[in-house]
């Protein structure tokens, strides 16, 4: 019984550090939302494309190198220097905010007060061309990521708990270290929008465009503003997930993981993504342990989805989302 009770601690343990990740996924598409009151279909590539620009830099590969030999017949794969993980990070920090510019001036500005719908319209053809311009830059070969990140079972964590319980956890570094990373960003997040200028008025924003506008919001500053801090969300979860599994154009898929946290925590709830995360993260790891081995395994490709159904039927506000009555 001690035995069952410390594997399902450990099982606990590593399915919180796997819910921190997945709240910084839906971080994204809740600040998106919060700004514009669209779901962004696009922030799963953006992580892609931000991992791929990452490598890019480190490796000093030239842009667009296949199409320039292709176009002119030279042969430019490299520039034949390398760049520093953290100057590399900070050049692709810019990127995503140059990204985001370029967003607003040619796609969002055209579409204020526009349907919901059309927004929404606008970020998948938006991801898709994320994704057509990431191949066309980098390749669509399969790469590894580094920064420096330690990886391996942690020895300390094995030792320490070991010696409380008699029994050692078997913990990865890397996902010490994204759990520390995550949630220093998750609290950051949430602090900006509670108790900042900035912070208000995105919500402002994402009530009314209009309204936003008669009271002196710049919607344009706004816009730039949270798709910059979505760009640098997707770039910390695309480290995250591409130092542990490899960047390739799959990577994108995560965001098809945030989708069950955002039902669970509501759309509008910067806490809500947080808590869904944690819930989904643990649930999925004790339904595993204790259910998969009586259902033949891999429930964790389908747990999240089933738990998501259920609390649409019977709250399809999410724990922290907003009620919405119209009168008619």
């Amino acid at each position: 019984m001690m035995e069952q009770l410390l594997y399902a601690s450990e099982v606990v343990v590593n399915g919180l550090m796997t819910g921190v990740m997945y709240a910084l996924v839906a971080l994204g598409f809740v600040l998106i939302y919060k700004a514009s009151g669209v779901f962004n279909y696009a922030q799963g590539v953006l992580a892609l494309f931000a991992a791929l620009t990452l490598i890019g830099i480190q490796q000093g590969q030239v842009p667009f190198a296949h199409l320039i030999s292709a176009l002119t017949g030279m042969h430019l794969d490299s520039f034949g220097w390398t760049v520093p993980s953290l100057l590399a990070i900070l050049l692709t920090a810019l990127v995503m905010v140059g990204l985001a510019i370029l967003i607003e001036a040619l796609v969002l500005k055209h579409l204020v007060g526009q349907e919901p719908i059309i927004l929404f319209m606008a970020t998948i053809g938006l991801a898709y061309f994320l994704e057509g311009l990431g191949d066309l830059m980098w390749g669509a070969s399969v790469k590894s990521l580094d920064v420096g990140l330690p990886q391996g079972l942690s020895e300390t964590v094995e030792t320490m708990t070991d010696s409380l319980f008699g029994y050692g956890f078997f913990i990865d570094r890397l996902d010490i270290w994204a759990t520390i990373i995550a949630a220093v960003l998750v609290a950051s997040l949430v602090a900006f929008s509670q108790y900042t200028k900035q912070g208000r008025a995105m919500r402002a924003v994402a009530d009314d465009h209009q309204a936003a506008l008669s009271v002196g919001i710049s919607l344009r500053f706004i816009w730039v503003m949270v798709w910059s801090i979505a760009g640098f969300v997707a770039l910390v979860a695309g480290i995250m997930w591409g130092t542990k599994s490899g960047v390739q154009f799959s990577l994108s898929l995560i965001a098809l993981k945030a989708l069950p946290v955002l039902m669970l925590g509501g759309f509008t709830s910067i806490p809500g993504a947080i808590v869904g995360g944690l819930i989904i993260g643990v649930g999925e790891k004790l339904f595993e342990f204790y259910i998969g081995p009586m259902v033949g395994g891999a429930t964790e490709n389908w747990f999240a989805y089933v738990l998501a159904l259920l609390f649409l039927v019977f709250r399809p506000q999410g724990l922290f989302g907003e009620r919405i009555i119209e009168r008619v």
